[in-house]
């Protein structure tokens, strides 16, 4: 059922998203995993907690399926056949969640999250996924990405932390027949960015909407709505108990 109207507003301001990271491991390796992302939360990443309902030390037969629809198809070489093997041959699976988040607190939660992410990498995680959007990256993406954010951190860039977090855990472009969608842009505090397929070729989409993205960071809503001639809506067809819920609605971009 779509949330409408007032219904729509009443849950843009109370729903907070949260991250919800998935990572598979060896054999044996639930407890390392563990270790290393509480050790992680106690240094970096406040408000984190692991899951201990659904982390088991044995495979999960759904992630085959389950990465492979979240896969990154957008950036060159987001993944390899050695990625997809480690999910394949996983032996673990761990769920750490995130503390809820509000637009001002969601890059410092999102940066953590993806320290957090390297951080169980490094203690052997073969294979991770945010849960929240739907997105999975390879393990040389995942490092590329900590290293963008990393830096901007250093340069004190909170447009390019926003970015690295939002390429990250943002899931683009999908396709819901007469619009081309992003999820997750929640977790990094800005509304979601859908375009007019007529707009282009998905690249050419895709494209737009890690502009729209950058311009919502950089200059702010009003500016991106009067500069692409785009309108701000609250109606949304996921529920607002769903992790992929936006709460500051959806930009939609109709140019041509």
């Amino acid at each position: 059922m779509v949330v409408r109207g007032e219904q729509a507003h009443a849950a843009a301001s109370t729903v907070k998203p949260r991250h919800v990271l998935c990572f598979l491991g060896g054999e044996g390796q639930l407890a390392q995993l563990s270790d290393a992302a509480s050790l992680a939360i106690q240094k970096f990443a406040a408000g984190f907690s692991i899951d201990t309902t659904y982390s088991q030390d044995k495979p999960d037969p759904r992630m085959t399926r389950s990465f492979g629809v979240s896969w990154d198809r957008v950036a060159p070489n987001a993944w390899t056949g050695a990625d997809e093997s480690a999910v394949v041959n996983h032996q673990s699976v761990l769920y750490v969640l995130g503390p809820r988040m509000s637009a001002d607190n969601a890059i410092t939660c999102s940066v953590g999250a993806l320290f957090l992410v390297h951080a169980v990498i490094k203690a052997g995680a073969t294979a991770v996924k945010g849960e929240s959007a739907g997105v999975a990256h390879g393990l040389p993406r995942w490092a590329e990405l900590t290293r963008q954010a990393a830096a901007a951190l250093q340069s004190d860039d909170d447009a390019g932390a926003s970015r690295a977090c939002r390429l990250a855990f943002a899931k683009r472009p999908l396709d819901n027949g007469t619009w081309t969608e992003t999820v997750g842009y929640h977790l990094v505090g800005l509304p979601e960015v859908y375009v007019a397929k007529s707009y282009g070729t998905e690249r050419e989409v895709a494209a737009l909407m890690d502009t729209v993205g950058d311009e919502l960071a950089q200059r702010g809503l009003q500016a991106v709505l009067r500069d692409h001639r785009a309108r701000l809506s609250h109606v949304s067809s996921y529920q607002p108990d769903d992790f992929k819920f936006n709460p500051y609605g959806i930009v939609y971009v109709d140019q041509s």
